[in-house]
């Protein structure tokens, strides 16, 4: 029976995370399309209120040779990105077994989800076993930084809950009690964030990456279909 598994690789060299870095507050979804070649396009959908910022360090981020906009919803925005450098060339300096990287793609595994952060990638994915799922997280603790959030069979009923990290479930939380939903808007994020004794940035943050994941939980964005 197969294994779901949800983790993080700590890892500062993966593609995009240059780009997190210049937009923190941003939530970058990547997928990759691997019938490219030895550099997988990327197709990057952010959630940000600040397009300008995003479309910035996209342009100055190393790893991207050229990108373009391909839909558009709200804050949320979808980007064709080319790649400046293969996987090897871009991890080469950071990771030691490259050999062992180029095994990881013919891996039984499908990984479902890649949300990039600040120092590395949140990853979701269907793994053939366990021996395949131990290939793969054995590498990336030999070679970087690995910390397992869940692993079940596939099949198992999902641990109850929203997705939501505390500081997450806390900030909506408090912001719904405050009248920050409110039509008119009873509060402010100073407030609110006032309340929570933290900077408003990291309020309007916590906020807006729960909203992601509750609508990514509830509603699924229809996007125009990709170019070739």
């Amino acid at each position: 029976m197969g294994l779901v598994a949800a983790f993080d690789i700590r890892c500062e060299s993966l593609p995009l995370v240059g780009v997190a870095r210049a937009v923190p507050e941003a939530t970058i979804l990547l997928r990759l399309q691997f019938n490219h070649g030895n550099r997988p396009l990327f197709i990057a959908t952010v959630t940000s209120d600040s397009q300008s910022t995003v479309e910035s360090a996209l342009t100055d981020a190393d790893d991207i040779d050229e990108w373009m906009l391909i839909g558009e919803s709200g804050d949320t925005r979808r980007y064709q990105a080319l790649p400046a450098l293969s996987f090897e060339e871009q991890l080469g300096d950071h990771i030691d077994d490259l050999d062992g990287l180029k095994a990881l793609a013919t891996a039984d595994a499908t990984i479902e989800r890649i949300e990039v952060n600040t120092d590395g990638w949140r990853q979701s994915g269907w793994f053939a076993n366990r021996e395949a799922f131990t290939e793969f997280s054995s590498f990336w603790q030999r070679n970087a930084g690995f910390r397992l959030h869940r692993l079940a069979y596939d099949g198992d009923p999902e641990p109850p809950g929203d997705g939501l990290s505390d500081r997450q479930r806390e900030a909506l939380r408090t912001a719904y009690e405050m009248g920050y939903f409110d039509v008119p808007r009873q509060t402010s994020l100073e407030k609110i964030a006032a309340e929570l004794d933290i900077s408003a940035s990291s309020v309007s943050e916590r906020i807006r990456r729960a909203q992601t994941q509750l609508i990514e939980e509830t509603v699924a964005t229809r996007w125009p279909s990709l170019p070739d």
